[in-house]
């Protein structure tokens, strides 16, 4: 049964309920950079679900895609939002585990949930300028994966991540620019044409291989890498964070697109005249 605008308000309500005490650190509340930061983040996620919702009224998504969307745009908010995001300033392995949600957990789950039929139907006046080039950009799973590799090592040097775990505005545009890449990252690899399949899963493989090497990087290096490390054994957590967990997803998607491949290829050689 397809699912209504008023039903994903009540289903978002219900959900907000339940997440509350993920957002017990309230960052809102806090001062200066931060509080300007921590508004605008939640402005960007409501800008995000109001566009989702009204692209429902037009193109109705299912139920489950719909629940899902939802109950990611929470998980969003609890992860930028609640008491991990303040423990990722002390804490190496915090912020480790921040930045696998977004990328490992978060930014799949939206694509999953499949919402662009409804974000370019409510934001149609922007596809020339946002959506088309997007759209051209996922047709190539190894540039996606390149785009993203660049962005995860660059907010991983010693100098950006601090500035980063310094600077309220910089730490913004990390996370968001990990939430895009992601995105676009996963939807190519994902929902790409069966005949790209190939390349999708060597971008996955190549993803896994570089982000498990950072994770070794972390793991095994003699000193902390970052000044805001408690000690050199969070680092080498943090590592093991991204080498075993955060490689995960990169190894579900990988047999999932095996998978596609090879139904692929038993269907070419059940083809009549198949060489």
């Amino acid at each position: 049964m397809p699912v209504t605008p008023r039903a994903s308000v009540a289903v978002l309500i219900l959900l907000s309920g339940l997440s509350l005490p993920a957002l017990a650190h309230n960052p809102l509340a806090g001062n200066g950079l931060e509080r300007v930061s921590a508004w605008l983040t939640l402005a960007l996620l409501g800008l995000l679900w109001i566009t989702y919702l009204l692209g429902t009224r037009r193109v109705t998504p299912r139920r489950w895609q719909a629940v899902l969307f939802h109950a990611t745009v929470l998980l969003c908010l609890g992860t930028l939002l609640g008491p991990l995001d303040e423990w990722a300033k002390t804490g190496t392995a915090a912020h480790m585990t921040q930045h696998m949600l977004l990328i490992g957990v978060i930014a799949p789950l939206w694509v999953l949930s499949r919402p662009l039929p409804q974000l370019i139907t409510a934001s149609r006046p922007l596809t020339p300028v946002l959506w088309r080039p997007l759209l051209l950009l996922v047709r190539h799973p190894m540039a996606c994966a390149f785009l993203h590799g660049i962005v995860i090592w660059f907010w991983h040097m010693p100098r950006f991540y601090t500035a980063a775990v310094e600077n309220p505005w910089w730490h913004l545009l990390a996370h968001f620019s990990f939430l895009i890449t992601a995105g676009l990252f996963w939807w190519s690899v994902l929902y790409g044409a069966s005949r790209r399949a190939p390349w999708a899963f060597l971008a996955l493989l190549f993803t896994l291989i570089h982000t498990g090497f950072l994770g070794a990087l972390l793991s095994f290096a003699a000193t902390p890498l970052y000044v805001e490390a408690r000690d050199l054994a969070d680092q080498q957590l943090a590592g093991l964070i991204m080498w075993v967990p955060g490689g995960m997803p990169y190894l579900l998607g990988a047999a999932w697109v095996g998978y596609q491949w090879w139904q692929r290829m038993q269907q070419r050689m059940d083809c009549p005249g198949y060489p």
